[in-house]
């Protein structure tokens, strides 16, 4: 039997677009897709604080920011005078301007008032934060040392209240921004040991607390995240009511990490609880309502929930319109994402009427650059769904769109170019003009070759998708050699059991199985990789049923009955599985 059982379903799918690195059939090349997809991935000065007369210099810097009003009393009046403005870290989000945090009383300790030292943490902050932007790392690193030192000097002196964890705060959020996340664990540790001998109404704990909450969320550390936001979120509603927009910032970190841990109801009711909260303080149509209607479209997307999603998305269009226009970048913005919505209730002509407008609008209102790779990845994404519905001569035009664009802005032989030249590829090889597919694969093949050498692992996404090629060419030869050599680099840049080494495999024994190769090893290779997928995605993932399925077919070829059985069993079983979760 020749190759055609594992053959263009198989390879097809592997010519895809892509938005640069390895292809997102990395993730799912198993259960490979008769329709073409897009491939999406790549890939100071000193401050003193007097206490213990220790000199600390305070305070770190964020890759995002938002603006928080603090004030020296709880009453609204002192609040509305004092509202001088602070800088925190947002919890994996941009929160909008406005939010506030509770106000907090006067204190003292050893002469140094919540006032004066809350500018010093400000300080410290700014400065850690220049160090950083202005490139001098070393710099920035040595003077969070010096603080995180000065602190210990402090607790060893038997110092060990709020404004430790304050600086210690600080420090560990500096060390999160240059990266050393091994540090910023230990950090958090002493941290941890800190905040649960203090008593809620300590001055600045909620920021603390939403601060850790952040870090552990970034650490992949959840439990631990999802306790340092419901402390915070239990102190501020007894300051402020459950109702206040102070508790907006801890409940949408929390329900993120309610997301990401998968436990998507909670998550929903978070989020759900911020938007009400919101619409009661700011009314129905405020611009802050998008960030939580944002990442809650986002999540109920994910979670298939597309009419669900597709209300949040088009309640921002309606905010974005009321307070900028028709004709405003930002409502080009939220059509795309109302355009996903629709793309995945399978609604593809709304979708693509959406993504067109949208398109326009950014490009009319001049929101963003035409090489800006947010508007790159709308056209990529436009391009997808106009193949997947049989318009390819549209989606086409727009990845050549895409490479004309790239090509003006960084040069004819610039390697950022590749990408666009294998989705123009994989758009001919659609259309069956292999030949053409050939001769752009082999253009993007020398661009890498010539920038990175003959041995780099990013030459061998071109060089995979030219073997395919070939291989729909008929020249399997040739198709062999190249399938080859990408598993040879990526097994020396990788290892021996990686999604990118399975990928090339699987390639591979499509092509030799049509060469004639002995199936007693092609039945070896397969195995392989359904050791790659299972330690990948699990041994019950869906992503296993197409190679289950090459297994049987080549195990009933050599008459091994015995051990087709139990693999016929487990495939039978998971097809039922996941059938029964499509019709649900």
């Amino acid at each position: 039997m020749n190759v055609d059982y594992l053959g263009e379903a198989s390879l097809f799918g592997r010519e895809t677009l892509y938005n640069g690195g390895f292809p997102s059939s990395l993730v799912s090349f198993f259960h490979l897709p008769q329709s073409l997809q897009l491939q999406k991935g790549i890939t100071c000065s000193s401050v003193s604080l007097q206490k213990q007369k220790c000199n600390i210099k305070l305070y770190a810097v964020p890759v995002r920011a938002f603006s928080c009003q603090f004030a020296s009393t709880g009453s609204a009046s002192s609040r509305a005078d004092l509202g001088s403005q602070r800088k925190h870290i947002a919890s994996a989000f941009t929160v909008p301007n406005g939010y506030q945090r509770p106000g907090h009383m006067h204190y003292r300790t050893d002469g140094t008032s919540t006032s004066e030292f809350e500018g010093q943490l400000d300080e410290l902050f700014n400065e850690v934060r220049m160090l950083i932007v202005s490139g001098r790392k070393s710099d920035a690193v040595e003077l969070l040392q010096a603080n995180y030192e000065a602190v210990k000097e402090q607790m060893e002196s038997g110092a060990i209240g709020i404004e430790q964890a304050a600086v210690l705060d600080i420090v560990a959020l500096g060390y999160i921004t240059v990266g050393d996340l091994k540090f910023v664990a230990s950090i958090l540790d002493i941290l941890n040991n800190i905040v649960d001998s203090l008593k809620d109404n300590e001055p600045f704990l909620d920021s603390v607390l939403l601060h850790m909450g952040s870090m552990y969320s970034t650490l992949k550390k959840l439990e631990k995240s999802m306790s340092a936001y419901k402390r915070a979120i239990d102190i501020i509603e007894k300051k402020s009511g459950k109702d206040s927009s102070f508790l907006i910032t801890p409940i949408l970190g929390m329900a993120k990490v309610l997301g990401t841990s998968g436990k998507t109801t909670k998550a929903v009711e978070s989020y759900h609880r911020a938007i009400s909260i919101l619409e009661s303080t700011r009314g129905f149509e405020d611009e802050d309502l998008v960030i939580p209607l944002f990442s809650l479209g986002n999540l109920l997307l994910k979670e298939g929930k597309g009419k669900d999603a597709e209300t949040c998305f088009a309640r921002i269009v309606n905010i974005y319109k009321k307070l900028y226009g028709e004709k405003d970048g930002k409502v080009g913005m939220a059509m795309y994402s109302l355009a996903n919505a629709k793309c995945a209730r399978g609604e593809a002509d709304e979708a693509i009427t959406l993504y067109r407008r949208a398109l326009q609008i950014i490009k009319d209102s001049n929101y963003m650059a035409l090489d800006d790779s947010e508007m790159e990845k709308m056209r990529i994404d436009l391009a997808e769904l106009l193949h997947a519905v049989g318009r390819g001569k549209e989606g086409r035009e727009l990845l050549e769109e895409c490479l004309l664009i790239n090509e003006k802005s960084k040069g004819k032989d610039h390697p950022s170019s590749v990408k666009h030249l294998v989705n123009l590829a994989a758009s001919y090889s659609r259309s069956k003009n292999y030949a053409e597919a050939e001769r752009l694969l082999r253009i993007g093949l020398d661009i890498m070759v010539k920038a990175v050498g003959p041995d780099d692992q990013s030459i061998t996404n071109p060089m995979l998708n030219l073997a395919v090629t070939l291989y729909n060419l008929k020249r399997d030869d040739d198709a062999e050699q190249l399938a080859l050599e990408v598993l040879r680099i990526r097994e020396n840049a990788f290892g021996k059991d990686c999604l990118p080494v399975g990928e090339a495999l699987d390639c591979l024994v499509s092509i030799q199985s049509r060469l004639g190769k002995d199936d007693t090893e092609l039945l070896k290779l397969l195995k392989r990789i359904l050791r790659i997928q299972e330690k990948a995605f699990g041994y019950e993932a869906k992503e296993v049923i197409d190679t289950l399925k090459k297994i049987v077919f080549y195990m009933d070829k050599l008459g091994m009955k015995d051990e087709k059985f139990p693999v016929q069993k487990r495939l039978s079983l998971l097809r039922t599985k996941f059938k029964n979760q499509m019709q649900y």
